[in-house]
């Protein structure tokens, strides 16, 4: 379906996170906004983190109408959801039991245990699916259901992730993409197709043929809702990046509460140590991904110690150095490297340490996990092009400088800041278009202007390969 639109016609673009619903209305000529809504998901409290799935539609229903009240009817709509999260449906399409979300990790010891089980082990899984399972996978939480809640399990018929599950209550359909089905752990992202060793370790009784979604290619029609076309949707990391135009050979780096490193690359990732997830993204391309879960929280921390502002904040950091200060930023455990129980270390603490040398030591520390994590990135795919800088703690400019001298100096890449205050909804909004128009959604990504951002100078006289040399020494000190 390819349909030639006027000046008038826009798309929508929805954004389910773990905390709310957003929807964005945007011109397919040009890509302005021209309405948007919101509204709040139940609040999670991990490590059992779960919510009921007619919460998002309920929060979506709301949504909608207050992006629509004021603009002209959307002509197609695509969906953007959290990844990972399992929502499990019985025979009739009925909801079993509240949607088990990324961030629950009482499934953490089957993702051991599927290592161990599954024929090959961890090189095997790389090889199937282009990761190893970690808790936020939804086979790990398919295997902590089938061991955990038997009765659920008996009726379990069809498993889907959550922009699954509200793209189903759009068009009536089962159906996913291969982004999105990347990071369940049990599809292989270079074949297209779900790897039968996984699921039967988790059950080798089941006729599991019948239970998963079909796979959307990007830009094929998952249906209709209310006459609007409905795009297959995708992950939310996969529709962020649509939102930034992310192009072969960039890199983002996105650093909110935890921190995100991912390429778009044409050759997949396989890394059997697990620090790399080989997902897709929803081009046809792949987005290897690396996590962390330390980044503006640590911040946050070092304000309240400080009893400073944000500007205050980045003006002691920026205003001298560490002064061979260093901090292990891993204060609530940490995901790359993988170390769980770990705490934060302070080295090189002397009786002349000031409050500015202290604030540098935070934002150094922050700024090194993620070039651990970019160090893990290139060291699977090749980065060629820019780095895009975003998320909150990319506000700060202090962050923002220390970034582009050590990316600088560790990595020779160019850092843009990416003012992207909506990236996944935007990036469905992109594919939405894409599947009206019949584009390649990077084209319109890249016709919207949405790669653009400010070129960051680097923090002035920086010792950047010392920090990294110092850093490295504390956090193999903490293995």
């Amino acid at each position: 379906m390819v349909h030639r639109p006027d000046g008038s016609t826009v798309v929508a673009g929805v954004d389910s996170s773990t905390q709310s619903t957003k929807v964005e209305i945007r011109r397919v000529d040009d890509g302005s906004l021209v309405g948007s809504g919101r509204a709040p998901h139940p609040a999670t409290t991990p490590p059992v983190s779960e919510q009921d799935p007619e919460s998002w539609w309920s929060a979506f229903e709301a949504a909608w109408a207050e992006a629509t009240a004021s603009s002209v009817e959307p002509s197609a709509v695509s969906i953007g959801g959290q990844q990972h999260g399992m929502v499990v449906l019985d025979s009739e399409r009925h909801v079993v039991r509240p949607a088990k979300l990324w961030n629950d990790t009482e499934s953490a010891p089957d993702a051991g245990w599927l290592v161990k089980n599954v024929p090959g082990g961890a090189s095997a899984l790389a090889a199937a699916t282009g990761s190893v399972p970690v808790a936020a996978f939804t086979v790990t939480k398919l295997s902590w259901l089938h061991r955990s809640e038997p009765e659920a399990w008996k009726r379990l018929a069809h498993v889907l992730l959550p922009h699954d599950w509200l793209t189903m209550k759009l068009t009536g359909d089962l159906t996913t993409d291969r982004g999105d089905a990347s990071g369940t752990g049990y599809f292989d992202p270079s074949a297209n197709r779900y790897v039968d060793s996984v699921l039967t370790t988790v059950d080798a009784e089941r006729d599991w043929s019948t239970v998963l979604p079909r796979v959307l290619g990007p830009t094929e029609v998952a249906g209709e809702w209310q006459g609007l076309v409905v795009g297959p949707g995708t992950g939310d990391n996969m529709a962020a990046a649509l939102g930034m135009a992310l192009a072969p050979g960039d890199v983002a780096m996105s650093i909110g509460t935890s921190g995100t490193v991912y390429a778009c690359t044409d050759l997949p990732a396989r890394d059997e140590s697990g620090a790399v997830a080989g997902f897709a993204d929803a081009t046809g391309r792949f987005l290897p991904l690396v996590c962390t879960l330390n980044g503006a929280k640590v911040l946050d921390a070092a304000r309240r110690l400080l009893g400073v502002d944000h500007e205050t904040f980045d003006e002691m950091a920026l205003s001298v150095g560490s002064g061979g200060l260093t901090l292990l930023p891993y204060l609530d455990g940490e995901r790359t490297p993988d170390r769980p129980n770990a705490t934060g270390m302070l080295a090189g603490l002397r009786s002349d340490v000031s409050r500015e040398q202290f604030a540098a030591a935070v934002v150094d520390g922050v700024v090194c996990g993620m070039i651990d994590a970019l160090g893990a990135l290139v060291a699977q795919v090749p980065v060629t092009g820019r780095l895009l800088l975003t998320g909150g703690a990319a506000r700060s400019r202090a962050v923002r400088e220390v970034v582009a001298a050590m990316v600088g100096s560790a990595h020779g890449l160019e850092v843009v800041h990416h003012k992207a205050d909506e990236a996944v909804a935007t990036g469905a909004a992109v594919q939405a278009a894409a599947v009206l128009t019949g584009e390649e959604p990077l084209a319109v990504a890249e016709r919207w202007g949405l790669g653009r951002g400010a070129v960051v100078p680097p923090a002035d006289g920086h010792d950047s390969l010392g920090v990294i040399e110092r850093y490295a020494e504390l956090r193999d000190l903490g293995r």
